[in-house]
C-alpha cells in the first residue's frame, strides 16, 4: 500500500498533531473513519451547553496523540518498545470508538439491542484489518488485551488511559467548564513501567487525585446533568415509540440506513454471524449511521399523524424538554401515579402510552473502581500503592458509587 507524506493536524486542544504512519493516514482516510465526523461526542449535551459540538472524529485523534506522547516517554526510561508496538497502540486508540452509533452512548440499546459501542469496534477493527492485509493484527491483540506487554493495552484501556485523559480535557474546552481540566501532560510525562504495569511516578500524585476529582466532577456537570438526562429519555422514548408503531403495521418513513434498524432488518446476531457476507452487510448499514439520519428523521416526524410521535419530535427539534426532578431515593409510587394522573388529565392518551410521558430511572457515578485494575504509584524506594493507600487525602468517596434517581414529565402538568 502507497505511504502517505507526513501530516500535521492542528488540534485546538493538543496543538499540532503529527502523523508520521501512513496506515494511521489511510485509516483515518477510510469511510469508516470518516463517519466519526458526524457523530457528536456528546449526544444531547448541546442543549446545555451550546459549544458541545466535538465530535468522536477529532476525540478519536486526540488519544492517538496522547499515546504518541506516552510511549515516546516511556521509550526515554528505557522502555522497550519496537515501532510495530507502538504503531499498534495508536491504531487500537484511534479506532476505540468506530463503534459508536448515532448520539453514541444515549441511543446504544436503541439502534441495535444486545451489542456494545466496544464489541463493534472490534468488528469493525476486524474488517479493517482484512481489507488493509493483517496490517491491524497487532493492534487488535493489544485492544484485547491478548498481547504479552500487557502494559501496553493499559494505555488503550484502564482507569488511566489516554481515551480519559482526552476526554475529560476536550470535553470541559467545548463545554466552557472548568471541572474537567487535568494535568494531563504532567500525569503522562510521570508514566511510567514495573512488573508489566503502567504506573505514575510519585512526584504525578496530585494530578491523578485531581484528575480522579474532575472526573467525577465532570460527570455530574457534564455527562449527568439533569437536563442532558431528560433529553436523552426523550430520544430514546421516541425511538421506541416509532419503533412500536412500525410493529403495529403503521408506515414510518427514516433515513435508508435508519430504517434498516428501525425495521429490525438487522440484528446483533448479524454482527455476530460466521457468515463474512452477512457480517459485512450489517457494518456495512451501521457505517452509513450518524446523527443527521436520526435529525433528519426526527424533522420529518413532528408533522406524522401519531400525536406522541409528532409531540415527542417536536420536543427534541425545538427543545420542549421534559421537566425533570432527580432524588437521592427512589420515587414513591403514589408520587409518579400522580403526575400520571396529571399527564392524562392533560393530555389525550392511553394508560398504556404513559410511559412515553413519565419516565423515572436513576444515574450512577463513580469515578474509581477499586474492584478494576488500580492506578499504581511508584515510589523512589521501588514500591508500588494503590492511589487510595498512596493518596494524603481520603479518596474513598471516590471510589463509592453514588446513585440518583429521577422522573421525567411534561412541564406543563407540574
Amino acid at each position: 500500500m502507497k505511504q502517505k507524506k507526513h501530516k500535521i493536524i492542528n488540534d485546538p486542544v493538543w496543538g499540532f498533531i503529527d502523523l508520521n504512519s501512513g496506515l494511521l493516514f489511510d485509516l483515518i482516510e477510510h469511510p469508516y473513519f470518516q463517519r466519526l465526523r458526524r457523530i457528536r461526542q456528546l449526544g444531547l449535551t448541546s442543549n446545555v451547553y451550546p459549544g458541545a459540538n466535538h465530535t468522536r472524529f477529532e476525540h478519536s485523534i486526540g488519544t492517538m496523540h496522547l499515546a504518541q506522547t506516552a510511549l515516546n516517554v516511556l521509550r526515554e526510561k528505557g522502555v522497550e518498545i519496537t515501532d510495530e508496538e507502538a504503531e499498534g497502540v495508536m491504531v487500537a486508540l484511534l479506532l476505540h470508538d468506530l463503534g459508536h452509533g448515532p448520539f453514541s452512548h444515549a441511543l446504544e440499546e436503541s439502534i441495535v439491542k444486545g451489542i456494545s459501542h466496544e464489541e463493534l469496534s472490534i468488528l469493525f477493527m476486524q474488517d479493517l484489518n482484512d481489507e488493509f492485509n493483517g496490517r491491524l493484527d497487532l493492534a487488535i491483540r493489544i485492544f484485547l488485551n491478548q498481547y504479552p506487554k500487557h502494559f501496553l493495552h493499559l494505555l488503550v484501556s484502564s482507569q488511566l488511559d489516554m481515551d480519559r485523559l482526552d476526554f475529560l480535557k476536550r470535553d470541559s474546552f467545548y463545554c466552557g467548564v472548568s471541572e474537567g481540566v487535568v494535568s494531563s501532560d504532567r500525569i503522562i510525562k510521570m508514566l511510567d513501567v514495573r512488573e508489566d504495569q503502567l504506573v505514575v511516578e510519585a512526584k504525578g500524585i496530585y494530578s491523578v487525585e485531581n484528575f480522579l476529582i474532575a472526573r467525577r466532577l465532570m460527570y455530574w456537570q457534564v455527562y449527568l446533568h439533569k437536563t442532558v438526562v431528560s433529553a436523552e429519555r426523550l430520544l430514546v422514548n421516541l425511538l421506541r415509540r416509532a419503533s412500536d408503531l412500525i410493529e403495529s403495521g403503521q408506515e414510518v418513513k427514516a433515513a435508508s440506513a435508519f430504517a434498516c434498524f428501525l425495521h429490525h432488518e438487522v440484528t446483533a446476531d448479524d454482527f455476530r454471524s460466521t457468515d463474512k457476507q452477512r457480517r459485512g452487510r450489517a457494518l456495512k448499514l451501521f457505517s452509513k449511521l450518524d446523527d443527521s439520519d436520526i435529525m433528519s428523521s426526527i424533522k420529518e416526524w413532528t408533522t406524522y399523524p401519531d400525536f406522541i410521535l409528532s409531540d415527542l419530535s417536536d420536543r427534541i427539534v425545538n427543545r420542549k424538554l421534559m421537566k425533570i426532578k432527580i432524588s437521592p431515593h427512589p420515587f414513591s409510587e403514589s408520587l409518579v401515579d400522580e403526575l400520571k394522573t396529571k399527564v392524562l388529565s392533560k393530555i389525550n392518551i392511553s394508560e398504556q402510552e404513559l410511559a412515553y410521558f413519565v419516565s423515572v430511572g436513576e444515574m450512577e457515578n463513580k469515578a474509581y473502581q477499586p474492584d478494576e485494575e488500580a492506578i499504581l504509584i511508584l515510589h523512589k524506594n521501588g514500591k508500588l500503592k494503590d492511589i487510595r493507600d498512596a493518596s494524603d487525602i481520603n479518596l474513598e468517596g471516590l471510589t463509592k458509587t453514588v446513585r440518583k434517581h429521577f422522573v421525567c414529565y411534561p412541564a406543563k402538568i407540574s
